[in-house]
């Protein structure tokens, strides 16, 4: 190619004899051009160049320790490629047809399988093994993850001083309780601080433990608790309740409603409802209809068994040499559904 010379000199041979010019398990990429490992010219399209050898991309990937995907074109060329393929998935009635075959076979996984069994016992190419090696040797080194960590924490213990600095503060502990003692939210300060609305909810815990506690317990000072709930009284009153902490029991600790079906039922949003939990100290289960109704289902089948609990039936036939088939038969539950109320120690 034109503006760059062959490479003349040959730099090994495969075990058949054939010399290559190029490094194995390597593409040497030049701008838009490629090296040839065959031999030694620049090519835009080396796939295309294979021809003049004799040669298909699937033998010229083996013999080289290339991936079987690895392009084997310059950059632009690989642009006037995709260009040209996006006009023929357009207008092209047979490539629109291929290539819908090919997305329902990927969405039935058909295409996984095929790939799969393709693979199977085609051994690993020198490419990727040196890129696995490669991934594993800078996967994290500890003391490499030690300094991360550490630059982490000086950069936030200097951009705290400089904030506490800035509003005439000895430490952002001090700034912090100050500003909550005058009604203002972690996210005002942040903001007044020029930071992101969350930065103080993220890294207080860590740069001041103290001031941290001492905002949760102002936040859920009496008269804050008060004040929030003000808005819940109108939504909850006509339903039978004075109180936001008795209305929380009963929707989520006794009828167990979700969050969001609490949520729809006031009219309010799923943060609104979280954040009154825990004003009221009262716990977020998740999934709370569903784990009660799971749990209901345990016990109907444990007193119907004449057991205390599923997993003291399940002890009890797998003790006697029942196997998990016939504990299905017997119980009429999945297999899997008792290995999992049965204990993980029983499932093997």
């Amino acid at each position: 190619m034109a503006g760059r010379p062959a490479s003349s000199d040959p730099i090994g041979a495969l075990a058949d004899g054939t010399l290559y010019f190029a490094p194995l398990a390597e593409v040497v990429v030049a701008g838009d051009l490629v090296l040839c490992h065959l031999c030694g010219r620049w090519r835009r399209s080396v796939t295309a160049h294979l021809r003049a050898h004799g040669w298909t991309k699937e033998a010229y990937c083996e013999a080289f320790g290339l991936e079987r995907g690895q392009s084997l074109e310059g950059a632009a060329t690989r642009k006037l490629r995709a260009t040209s393929f996006t006009a023929r998935l357009v207008f092209d009635p047979a490539v629109r047809a291929g290539s819908e075959l090919g997305r329902a076979r990927a969405r039935s996984g058909e295409l996984a399988t095929f790939a799969a069994a393709a693979a199977r016992g085609r051994p690993i190419p020198e490419q990727r093994r040196r890129k696995v090696v490669a991934a594993m040797a800078g996967a994290g080194h500890a003391a490499s993850a030690e300094a991360n960590r550490s630059r982490a924490e000086r950069h936030l213990a200097s951009v705290a001083a400089s904030v506490a600095q800035e509003h005439g503060y000895p430490d952002l502990g001090a700034l912090v309780r100050a500003r909550v003692a005058e009604g203002a939210s972690l996210a005002v300060i942040s903001r007044e601080a020029g930071l992101h609305k969350d930065w103080l909810s993220r890294h207080l815990d860590r740069l001041d433990p103290s001031a941290a506690a001492a905002v949760r317990d102002a936040l859920a000072g009496p008269a804050r608790t008060a004040s929030a709930d003000r808005r819940w009284l109108p939504v909850i009153g006509p339903l039978g309740f004075s109180d936001v902490g008795t209305f929380l029991r009963d929707r989520h600790g006794e009828k167990y409603r979700t969050v969001n079906q609490i949520a729809a039922e006031v009219g309010m949003s799923y943060q609104a409802v979280e954040s009154a939990l825990a004003r009221h100290r009262l716990a977020k289960v998740t999934h709370a209809g569903k784990r009660h109704e799971a749990a209901r289902r345990a016990e109907r089948v444990a007193a119907r068994l004449g057991y205390a609990s599923v997993a003291a039936y399940v002890s009890h036939r797998r003790a006697a040499g029942w196997t998990w088939s016939a504990i299905a038969a017997e119980s009429g539950q999945p297999p899997s559904w008792l290995r999992r109320h049965g204990g993980a120690e029983l499932a093997g």
